[in-house]
């Protein structure tokens, strides 16, 4: 079973940009790391690992209202940052899904 690369910064840019509370990008760090942990244990039924996506991105939505608590917000920054470590995550575990269909349930 394939481990991730533990030189890759999750979210480097979102961490990087003081728009972004870091407290706040830590809960989606940890969401990206369950999904990380389910693709370690080799599963490749791409089914369920859209599944796990899928309910990383909806957890993901239900932060936004403690974003704007905050005064900041999951923008255009935050999508990118985001979408670059799911595509990055993607292609180290050679998972044939695109980033776009793995957020697709973002409403960010």
């Amino acid at each position: 079973m394939k481990k991730f690369d533990t030189d890759y910064k999750l979210l480097k840019d979102m961490y990087q940009d003081g728009y972004f509370p870091d407290f706040l990008v830590d809960k989606i760090r940890d969401l990206v790391q369950n999904v990380i942990a389910f693709l370690e244990t080799g599963e490749r039924d791409l089914e369920k690992i859209q599944e796990k996506f899928d309910c990383m991105t909806l957890a993901i939505n239900d932060l936004q209202e403690e974003f704007e608590e905050n005064d900041s917000e999951l923008e255009t920054a935050a999508r990118e940052s985001i979408g670059e470590t799911v595509a990055y995550i993607l292609q180290w575990f050679e998972i044939d899904i695109g980033p776009e269909d793995a957020i697709r349930e973002r409403d960010w």
